[in-house]
């Protein structure tokens, strides 16, 4: 869970600190006595405040999704006029983010899976948003959650490649590649005509994604097996039988 702290708070001064010398000298140089010399406090603080290192560590990966989440609200378009543009500008923010602050991403990374950090998890929401746009319009040309991961992986991915590459050998339109290869997998070149049988697949994903969770006139176990239906139908795995 995100705390929230004042400007001034001695946790918020902690962690902007170690943020700090983890961004101009990596891992090793966030030592709690450096951090807490940086911060202007006492190393013990640092134990009574996050347990240990890691856990510090894990407040830095919070630190980091916060701000990476205000980066992508500020560019959020709850209504685009061309939802495979808004895929790219996303995309490209996400890259951009990591190939500019290589340490604090890969502390990020790391701390994925460890907990359930409400920045991180609204990030994955904004994601998930622009996918079932995707799938809603008829774009989509693969499963919902299939697309989510391939739009993480090809991400992540980019940057980890970025910064293995020797500096004098890295070309900015590896990233651009990339991109678009991650666009033409998946999405289609023109939105799909869910009058047209071979576009079952997406009419059912396009159907599946404009389902109001909430809605008065099914039941829920109705609801349940009209989304299961909509899911094999949408993974081409033909009509439902009675």
């Amino acid at each position: 869970m995100v705390t929230r702290d004042s400007a001034d708070s001695p946790r918020r001064r902690i962690v902007e600190a170690a943020v700090e010398l983890l961004e101009n000298g990596g891992p090793d140089a966030v030592s709690t006595r450096a951090v807490a010399a940086a911060a202007g406090m006492q190393p013990p603080a640092i134990y009574r405040l996050f347990g240990d290192k890691e856990g510090l560590f894990e407040a830095v990966a919070e630190h980091g999704y916060a701000q990476f989440l205000e980066r992508k609200r500020a560019q959020l378009d709850p209504a685009p006029q061309d939802p495979v543009e808004e895929l790219r500008r996303g995309w490209d923010m996400v890259v951009e983010f990591g190939v500019s602050r290589p340490e604090l991403f890969a502390v990020m990374n790391r701390a994925v899976g460890r907990g359930s950090d409400a920045a991180h998890r609204a990030g994955l929401e904004i994601l998930h948003g622009r996918v079932r746009r995707l799938a809603a319009g008829g774009w989509l040309r693969v499963d919902e959650e299939l697309a989510a991961q391939i739009i993480q992986a090809t991400g992540q991915g980019a940057v980890t490649t970025w910064h293995s590459t020797p500096a004098d050998r890295r070309n900015p339109a590896l990233l651009t590649v990339l991109r678009e290869s991650m666009v033409a997998a998946v999405t289609r070149a023109e939105p799909a005509v869910p009058a047209a049988e071979s576009g079952s697949a997406a009419a059912a994903r396009a159907l599946r994604a404009a389902l109001p969770d909430d809605a008065d006139v099914l039941s829920d176990a109705e609801q349940r097996l009209l989304r299961e239906w909509l899911t094999r139908l949408a993974a081409g795995g033909g009509a439902p039988h009675a």
